[in-house]
């Protein structure tokens, strides 16, 4: 902790990557975890219902899924979202990248968020582009539809489907101009997000998960713990 809080201190562009590691303290699963979403049964595996091919073909059995365990109405921001908004309004965090969709970050207070997976706040109607929020896709009922008659579709990304590009083009300017990069709550293990660490060039490279990554030898600093308890203790 020590050592941590040196590096946070000295640093003069830091950024902070997180995955679905950040959110399971504010009660939200991860995804491959032993308690996670790919490790419950359904009649298909969750990377097939939240595939874009799934979503046209059969649109009912997606919202049934992403109404049950992809929305999370009630949950708040953790020790991570709050510390991270308050070293970002010290001036001391200059951006944040996240694989997450629930926009906790915002909600903390986090202005420079990179949402490259999408936001399950935002809605819009594929035919008209209207936008809804989250609470009316929660509150629908089957498909949800728009007042034009046209499908909802969540703007989050879908297997199968590209990240956005201008997203992606922001993050990595920020990844690449950091002299400290966090990385903590991912498991680096799924591209193209993996990935972003090969455009970080600064000095420090920080990785705080439960479990190991692959990128454990590359950092300067590992800690396997819960990122929340690990980040609450940095003084500001």
């Amino acid at each position: 902790m020590k050592t941590l809080q040196e590096i946070i201190s000295s640093a003069k562009r830091l950024v902070f990557f997180g995955g679905a590691g950040v959110s399971t303290e504010s009660g939200i699963p991860d995804f491959r975890s032993v308690d996670g979403l790919y490790n419950q049964k359904y009649d298909y595996p969750p990377e097939t219902i939240i595939s874009r091919s799934f979503f046209e073909t059969r649109p009912a059995e997606f919202f049934r899924f992403y109404r049950d365990k992809l929305l999370a109405p009630d949950a708040k921001p953790n020790k991570a979202h709050k510390k991270l908004a308050e070293l970002e309004q010290k001036g001391i965090v200059r951006a944040v990248v996240t694989q997450n969709i629930d926009g906790l970050h915002q909600m903390a207070g986090s202005k420079n968020v990179f949402e490259l997976h999408g936001s399950v706040h935002r809605n819009y109607c594929m035919d008209c582009g209207k936008f809804y929020p989250m609470e009316y896709i929660l509150h629908s009922e089957g498909i949800p539809r728009c007042d034009c008659g046209g499908v909802i579709k969540p703007d989050v990304v879908l297997y199968e489907e590209g990240l956005d590009s201008a997203t992606v083009t922001g993050a990595l300017r920020e990844i690449s101009s950091a002299d400290v990069l966090i990385v903590a709550g991912t498991s680096l293990t799924v591209y193209p997000a993996a990935g972003f660490l090969d455009y970080f060039r600064g000095r420090e490279l920080v990785l705080i998960n439960r479990d190991p990554t692959p990128a454990d030898r590359r950092a300067s600093l590992v800690i396997h713990d819960k990122v929340g308890e690990v980040l609450d203790k940095i003084q500001v």
